[in-house]
């Protein structure tokens, strides 16, 4: 599946409700508001998720010429696998982020480094900013992301591979105590349902926290 030019969607797609899922995890942070994390429904939310990926500032997704059927049909394809998993994360009810997770042994980055068990590998990309930013907004968010990863006893480590040229991922990562483990690359992948090209990339690492930050109240759907 590869990209193809398209005009963006009105803001008036934007608005709508953009799925019926239910949550898996939510949890109430005072003075923040309630996080929600729902898998994402690739219909419903690819108006969102389209408007996010084609701004110049999502380029390292690789999808910046992408039409909205065509992020639909990428997340359709997630979506049947058991093994990668897509979330929309809201503030209220207002979305704030995307985060993906998967099983490194079933993904190409299998080929790059030993894959041990209780490893998860993780993808996060933040929402476009549009009003004035909110004090500790991004300390709060990454924590509750943190908890969702981990909140399988079973997951040891996260594993992370942004682009090598994402100076922005990659100092993220850095200050949230993902280990740089050095630079690898991605095999191509070519295939009827999914193309992704070859990708230099930084591999790093955050073993389980020793102690994980609460939050105020949390609930956790199976």
């Amino acid at each position: 599946m590869r990209p193809e030019s398209t005009a963006l969607v009105s803001p008036v797609d934007l608005a709508r409700p953009t799925s019926s899922r239910a949550d898996v995890h939510t949890e109430t942070v005072e003075g923040f508001g309630t996080l929600r994390f729902t898998p994402v429904d690739p219909a419903a939310d690819s108006a969102v998720l389209h408007a996010w990926v084609v701004q110049e500032r999502a380029q390292f997704w690789g999808m910046n010429g992408a039409s909205r059927e065509l992020v639909q049909e990428i997340y359709e394809d997630v979506d049947r696998r058991d093994t990668h998993h897509a979330f929309l994360v809201r503030l209220d009810d207002e979305p704030v982020a995307l985060f993906q997770t998967y099983e490194p042994a079933e993904d190409r980055i299998s080929e790059c480094y030993e894959v041990r068990e209780g490893d998860i590998g993780v993808h996060l990309m933040l929402a476009p900013v549009t009003d004035r930013p909110r004090p500790g907004f991004s300390r709060t968010l990454v924590d509750a992301l943190i908890r969702f990863t981990f909140r399988d006893p079973a997951v040891r480590r996260a594993v992370a591979e942004p682009d090598a040229r994402n100076e922005k991922a990659v100092a993220l990562l850095n200050r949230l105590g993902f280990v740089r483990q050095g630079e690898i690359t991605l095999p191509e992948i070519d295939l009827p349902e999914v193309y992704l090209p070859q990708k230099r990339a930084v591999l790093a690492y955050l073993d389980r926290p020793a102690v994980l930050a609460p939050a105020v109240a949390m609930v956790v759907q199976p």
